[in-house]
């Protein structure tokens, strides 16, 4: 690949990273009851390495989970150090997600998408 292409390449997979942090946070979320601390190593091993996020932007992408409704909270004893936010997808967070997955993931299985992909990773 030239610079140039490795240059948009890294811009757009970076546009892309972020805004598919949301989605792999509530992937996560939709698990298991989680807390913030879990969430960082959660995210990376569930989206197969090709998403990281800091600590402060996982924080922040809670918080807008909670103000829209998306998850619910609840404060846990914990055996080893100072109690725990566990948060888990509300109603509204599951069916989001589950929308989300079949407007913009789904799309990926069908036949022609899977034709396209296949024929160009073929031609490099």
């Amino acid at each position: 690949m030239s610079d140039n292409v490795d240059e948009l390449l890294g811009k757009w997979e970076q546009t892309y990273k972020k805004g598919l942090l949301s989605f792999w946070m509530l992937m996560v979320i939709a698990e298991t009851p989680i807390y913030a601390y879990e969430m960082k190593e959660k995210v990376k091993q569930i989206s197969q390495g090709s998403i990281s996020a800091d600590e402060n932007s996982i924080y922040r992408a809670l918080r807008r989970f909670s103000q829209s409704g998306l998850v619910e909270s609840e404060m846990k004893v914990s055996d080893i150090g100072p109690n725990r936010r566990y948060f888990q997808l509300s109603a509204k967070g599951k069916k989001l997600l589950a929308s989300f997955i079949e407007r913009n993931i789904s799309v990926f299985n069908e036949k022609n998408v899977k034709l396209a992909i296949n024929k160009i990773s073929r031609n490099e």
